[in-house]
């Protein structure tokens, strides 16, 4: 076991995870700086959100290791690193999984408050990036009175209240349109810089992927250098992708 480099929050080496018996991870090491935003690329099926889950400990990779603040997390066991999840990780998904009988700033504050938050400070926080989000109107409606798009704003809204550590992102704009993905996607970066929050954003968007700090491509499973060519005819451009060393 090596330990991981000083200024990195986040790091992983050699993740090895089948799924069914189909690689998903091949091998993928990367580090993550504290404050840093970091887009993982690739198309559908490359293996993005499994990734994700394994640096975030949803799953625990069948070889490899994973570090946060120097803690090893693929050693840790179902408690512990459920308290980690709740504790200093945020997580939002490509299609908002909400409380149902919880109105939307209810959702919103729900982790503060499963941390012991007192309930009118919960509130607050909820409030506040629910109208950051531009859903203030909606706090004291329920799910099924949102329309999609304004049910993810409240699930983003419930990541961010709690000013987690690092926040993994899975496609975090999937249902939007494209002028409500610009809106969110800036918030959500504006928000990470002013609160020092590290994001991992998995997207397989390049505009999305355009407003990290830097990018890890994958491909099969695996990391990839990918180098965008000129087009030289509209059907001529196209990106060469090779296997990084």
């Amino acid at each position: 076991m090596v330990a991981p480099p000083d200024n990195d929050v986040l790091w992983a080496r050699a993740l090895h995870v089948k799924h069914n018996g189909s690689p998903a991870l091949s091998g993928v090491s990367l580090g993550v700086r504290e404050g840093e935003i970091l887009a993982v690329g690739g198309p559908r099926g490359s293996g993005k959100t499994t990734l994700l889950q394994c640096l975030s400990g949803q799953l625990l990779p069948q070889q490899g290791e994973v570090w946060f603040n120097s803690s090893p997390v693929h050693t840790m066991g179902p408690v512990a690193r459920e308290r980690l999840r709740r504790d200093r990780f945020g997580w939002i998904d490509p299609a908002p999984v909400l409380v149902p009988e919880l109105n939307a700033w209810e959702n919103a504050a729900l982790p503060l408050m499963l941390r012991g938050c007192a309930r009118r400070t919960a509130k607050t926080a909820a409030l506040e990036w629910l109208e950051r989000l531009d859903i203030g109107g909606c706090a004291r409606k329920r799910p099924h009175a949102l329309l999609q798009a304004e049910r993810q704003r409240v699930a983003i809204a419930r990541a961010l209240a709690p000013a987690p550590t690092i926040l993994f992102a899975d496609e975090p704009t999937a249902p939007l349109h494209r002028a409500d993905r610009a809106h969110v996607l800036r918030t959500l970066t504006t928000a990470a810089r002013s609160h020092g929050i590290t994001v991992i954003l998995a997207t397989h968007d390049a505009d999305t992927a355009a407003l990290a700090d830097r990018t890890v491509s994958l491909l099969d499973g695996r990391r990839v250098n990918t180098v965008h060519l000129p087009p030289v005819a509209e059907t001529e451009g196209r990106a060469a992708c090779s296997l990084s060393v």
